[in-house]
């Protein structure tokens, strides 16, 4: 059963990011890097650790979560991401990427609006220890 986790009445960041407006936000309309009819793309507001620069990209409409995410914007989101990555890549000179996207709180969500995370990676950055989620699974 899929459920709603978004408070009532959710006045949505990134939507009002995505409608032009960055009134009251920590992510600025300078931020944008990509923008197309689907999906928009901006540097995220909170860097991590030894991964500066990383973007977070979502669909132009509300949705949620994966659960509720409609074909067409998956399918742009995951063009728009390959192309964001090889250029993370080639700006930030690092040596991987690491893609990653939450659902529910649970599931560490705390923008209800489908968000996905693409990090520039690099050898000793210690960026999965700095994810409770995965320490916690690296402790076990």
């Amino acid at each position: 059963m899929i459920t709603t986790h978004e408070p009532e009445n959710y006045n949505c960041p990134i939507c009002k990011l995505v409608e032009g407006s960055d009134k009251d936000s920590k992510t600025k309309l300078s931020d944008i890097v990509y923008q197309d009819s689907l999906v928009t793309a901006f540097v995220s507001a909170f860097t991590t650790g030894k991964n500066p620069g990383h973007i977070v990209i979502v669909p132009n409409s509300h949705f949620e979560n994966l659960y509720t995410l409609p074909e067409k914007y998956g399918t742009g989101i995951f063009i728009a991401t390959q192309e964001i990555a090889k250029a993370i890549k080639k700006t930030f000179d690092c040596e991987g990427i690491t893609i990653r996207q939450n659902n529910e709180p649970v599931g560490d969500q705390h923008t209800f609006h489908y968000h996905q995370h693409i990090y520039p990676r690099y050898t000793n950055d210690d960026f999965n220890v700095q994810h409770p989620d995965t320490k916690i699974l690296l402790e076990e």
